[in-house]
C-alpha cells in the first residue's frame, strides 16, 4: 500500500488504521483545478489528479487525497503569508463551514474514488486568539488556515456535522470500507 501524500497527518491516520504503508510523496502535481467545477467535486478531482501522477506497480494499492475548506461557496487554500491565514480565520469566526475531503484508491486494474463532508462550527474568535494561534502553530501549510487537531480546534470549535478525521485530511471509516472492497 502506497500514500501518496506528504501530509504527516494522513500518515498518522492511516497509521492509526492499523494499515501498512509507505509514503511516496508525488511532486510536481498542478492542483489547479477547472473554475467551473462544482466545490464538491474539487477534492475528488485533484486526488484523481494525484492518482494519474503515480505510476503503479502490479501488486500496488495507491491511496491520494485532498482536502477543501469551503465558506460560501469561496475555497479556502492554503495561506500564503500570516495575514493571509489571520483574514481566514477572521472569515470563519462564529461561522460554520464545509470541509471536503476526496480520496482516490487506485490500482492497476481499479480505480475508485469518493468524497466526504463535515460542516465545522467555529465559536467567536478574538484578534489575539487568532494571532497566537497564527504565531504557534504556523498554519500556512493547512487549507483554511487551520488544523482541527491543534490549539485552535481545542479552543475555537463549537461542533462538528460529521466526521472529525475527514476535517483532518481522511475520511478514515469511509475509507477502510473501501478499503475492504480491494
Amino acid at each position: 500500500m502506497v500514500l501518496g501524500s506528504n501530509s504527516p497527518r494522513r500518515r498518522e491516520l492511516l497509521g492509526d488504521m492499523g494499515v501498512t504503508f509507505r509514503v511516496e510523496a508525488i511532486k510536481g502535481i498542478d492542483e489547479t483545478y477547472p473554475a467551473n467545477l462544482p466545490v464538491e467535486e474539487i477534492p475528488v478531482y485533484l486526488a484523481r489528479i494525484k492518482a494519474d501522477g503515480h505510476p503503479l506497480q502490479p501488486n500496488e494499492l495507491l491511496i491520494t487525497a485532498d482536502t477543501v475548506v469551503v465558506l460560501d461557496e469561496t475555497v479556502l487554500g492554503k495561506p500564503a503569508s500570516e495575514a493571509e491565514a489571520h483574514h481566514m480565520l477572521r472569515a470563519l469566526s462564529g461561522r460554520a463551514h464545509r470541509v471536503i475531503s476526496g480520496v482516490c484508491v487506485t490500482t492497476v486494474d481499479r480505480c475508485e474514488s469518493f468524497a466526504d463532508t463535515s460542516i465545522v462550527h467555529f465559536a467567536d474568535l478574538t484578534d489575539d486568539e487568532i494571532d497566537y494561534y497564527i504565531k504557534h502553530y504556523r498554519p500556512l501549510d493547512k487549507a483554511g488556515a487551520y488544523g482541527i487537531q491543534e490549539w485552535v480546534g481545542n479552543i475555537g470549535i463549537s461542533g462538528i456535522n460529521g466526521d472529525f478525521y475527514n476535517v483532518m485530511g481522511l475520511p478514515t471509516r469511509k475509507l477502510y470500507q473501501l478499503l475492504k472492497t480491494f
